[in-house]
């Protein structure tokens, strides 16, 4: 089982490599590859995948995973929207929808009812049929506290001990996985992304709300219940703005797009900020910033606010890379020289410099990826074995 895992993920997160790279980077005799290998051709999970290059002798073949073996269910749930998207076993992107949702409504079984919506319509659109699909993976918002059941707490949303794994259950026989949507980014971002081949890693999420995945040595820290990475509640000025979790000063007070868009407003004397929603609000805001001094001090203001809660995680956790990720982080991409200076300022010289601080390169999909990764994590822990 143990080679079977190793080869197999190895291909997943690394391939097409021929047999003899998987010798060289497994460490694993040539016959137990080949063995190994037999097995998983044989059983569909590999399939070869045309001839390497070769300097003259004979070719050797190029094998990866059998795209078409299985199919994962990714949902992002967000504040402002529920994503859906459906992947191959290649994590090929092949269907995706999107429900929104209206800040002050979001009653879980509202949201249940667009994951269960979200499902059918992915599989419908691609033709899958539910069978084949692996499992669905679920990121949500707050601190999903695992167990027999995944419970999310989420202040800001006003949900206790929401039993959301069991309400999406009840309408689908599909095997769930949960966790909280930081960390399922981390996740996406540690195999896809801009954290592939670090072993120490903090992967911050800006979005309506703020979050933060802590990697260290290649795991995820999830603390006594699961509840760790809560960084947009860490205090940034006690006393300060009064936060959606009841207290006041937190990051996201600061730097949650809510927030900002709250700061503008203020900054603009009560008037409404153009837009519709807070994406359109925020786009209207950095596009002001060109010709407006007011919106160019809300967003210098914005960057100096995040690069001190960077350079806190820097301080906390002495990471080889930050990556900041998240709608709304990718909608201020152009702050981040701003940020990395302000994190310079605040952070220790000596962690400091080992860091590097990145946007993330998956994009706005990387939540949704990374859920639909939680039953191909399970599927490669066991070495190919469907549940």
């Amino acid at each position: 089982m143990r080679n079977r895992s190793a080869l197999l993920s190895k291909l997943f997160l690394d391939g097409p490599l021929t047999r003899q790279d998987l010798v060289r980077s497994t460490g694993l005799s040539q016959p137990a590859v080949s063995n190994v290998v037999g097995d998983l051709i044989d059983e569909g999970l590999v399939v070869e995948a045309g001839a390497a290059e070769s300097d003259g002798g004979r070719p050797s073949m190029m094998l990866r995973v059998a795209p078409r073996f299985a199919f994962v269910v990714g949902v992002d749930v967000g504040e402002t929207r529920v994503r859906v998207e459906l992947f191959d076993f290649a994590m090929v992107l092949l269907a995706s929808v999107e429900y929104p949702l209206d800040p002050a409504r979001t009653e879980p079984a509202r949201v249940a009812g667009h994951v269960l919506a979200g499902i059918e319509a992915v599989t419908a659109q691609a033709r899958v049929a539910p069978t084949d699909v692996l499992g669905v993976g679920i990121g949500v918002s707050g601190v999903v506290q695992q167990g027999a059941e995944a419970v999310v707490h989420a202040q800001a949303l006003g949900w206790d001990r929401v039993p959301l794994e069991r309400l999406i259950a009840a309408g689908t026989d599909l095997p769930l996985h949960m966790d909280n949507g930081a960390k399922t980014l981390g996740q996406a971002e540690m195999w896809f992304g801009a954290g592939r081949g670090a072993r120490h890693a903090v992967f911050a999420l800006v979005g309506s709300g703020v979050g933060a995945a802590v990697v260290t040595n290649g795991v995820t820290y999830r603390g006594a219940s699961s509840s760790a990475g809560e960084w947009g509640h860490t205090t940034l000025v006690y006393g300060g703005r009064a936060c959606r979790c009841g207290a006041r000063g937190c990051l996201e007070a600061y730097v949650g797009a809510e927030a900002i868009i709250d700061r503008y407003r203020e900054a603009r004397r009560g008037r409404a900020v153009p837009g519709e929603d807070e994406e359109s609000q925020l786009s209207a805001l950095v596009e002001a910033a060109g010709s407006s001094a007011t919106a160019r001090r809300v967003l210098d203001e914005t960057a100096a606010y995040l690069g001190a809660g960077v350079a806190n995680l820097i301080n906390l956790f002495n990471p080889e890379r930050v990556v900041l990720g998240g709608w709304a982080a990718m909608a201020l991409g152009d702050l981040l020289p701003a940020i990395r200076e302000a994190a310079g300022r605040q952070a220790l010289r000596q962690p400091y410099e080992q860091a590097s601080i990145e946007l993330c390169r998956l994009g706005v999909d990387a939540v949704a990826l990374g859920a639909a990764t939680l039953p191909i994590a399970r599927l490669l822990a066991t070495g190919g074995q469907r549940p």
